[in-house]
């Protein structure tokens, strides 16, 4: 076979799954709506259960539902009936997949749902199968045809139900308004979640932060950064408003120009004017983004009102491996 015939292959695979969703969307429905609503009530957790590809495509829907908010987690239907059941309870909402909706695993399902009260949303490319007939919600995920020629292999159905599964999360998420800060709180090791994380989650604060007023000395200047050491320290004035910084760098241009007559002058006469600054509510990416510009090592935070509330040090971003 010739390179440019796998390449055409590869296309035409792409080209069919991605129309079948586009297929998806053009026919989306208000079932899809009620899906959304019956989930956003769920008490408990939705369960997500499917076999072969479709169970496969069911632990990624599992998996994508609870790192967005709604506590999920697959159950095997071939494994049910051996005591998996009892992970489900009539608070639940069951999502279950089957292109053809009469997989017999699922099908053996289907009485014991009934049975206990279990809400059921049913994603299948059949809306006249036994699982659509069982289901509250049908969400119908027809496929012209299968990317494999012969049609046996599961290629756009199952794209089509995992396409369905990302939809279903991710409108969840908005309607519930499952924040940043909360999809940060439950990727606590993930790069995503570390892009997340709030510059007040690892700001300094308290009397961690060195302070000075314009009046100190220089000598005493040197005692509150060795001692706090940061590397820096802030300027206040007589309303505790920031007016200036100093850092090791001011200290060494300014040693070199005055020698040891620094000691005699006050913070006002060796501080850099209007340092940069930032707020605690932004994040930490935003912190390390102004540091690598301005070549710098520190930030302040500072609240509404020009008060310090905190400090962030470059060391401090790199604590969180988020680069």
């Amino acid at each position: 076979m010739k390179e440019d015939d796998i390449i055409q292959i590869g296309k035409n695979v792409l080209e069919i799954e991605a129309n079948a969703v586009r297929s998806l969307a053009l026919n989306l429905d208000k079932n899809f709506v009620l899906a959304v609503e019956l989930l956003s009530t769920a008490a408990a957790r939705v369960i997500v259960t499917g076999m072969g590809k479709s169970g496969l495509v069911g632990r990624k829907i599992a998996a994508t539902l609870a790192s967005c908010g709604t506590p999920a987690l697959f159950v095997h239907p071939a494994e049910a009936g051996h005591g998996d059941l009892g992970m489900i309870i009539k608070k639940d909402i069951l999502i279950a997949i089957s292109y053809s909706g009469n997989t017999r695993e699922i099908v053996e399902l289907l009485d014991f749902v009934k049975r206990i009260g279990i809400k059921l949303i049913g994603i299948t490319g059949n809306k006249n199968s036994k699982l659509a007939k069982y289901s509250d919600v049908v969400l119908e995920a027809k496929v012209e045809k299968e990317a494999e020629p012969s049609g046996l292999v599961p290629t756009a159905s199952s794209t089509a139900a995992l396409a369905i599964g990302d939809a279903l999360a991710i409108a969840l998420m908005r309607k519930k308004g499952f924040s940043e800060e909360e999809f940060a709180f439950v990727h606590p090791k993930g790069q995503a979640g570390k892009k997340l994380v709030k510059i007040r989650n690892l700001m300094h604060k308290g009397e961690q932060i060195p302070f000075v007023s314009l009046n100190t000395t220089m000598e005493c200047v040197l005692k509150e950064m060795s001692q706090k050491k940061l590397g820096m320290t802030c300027v206040i004035d007589e309303c505790n408003k920031l007016v200036g910084i100093i850092t090791d760098g001011d200290l060494r241009r300014m040693l070199q120009k005055h020698g040891n007559n620094i000691l005699q002058k006050t913070a006002r006469n060796c501080m850099s004017p209007n340092p940069l600054t930032i707020e605690k509510e932004d994040l930490a990416t935003k912190a390390l983004n102004i540091m690598e510009k301005n070549k710098i090592t520190s930030l302040i935070i500072i609240s509404k009102n020009g008060e310090v509330e905190g400090l962030i040090h470059l060391h401090d971003l790199w604590r969180t491996e988020m680069f």
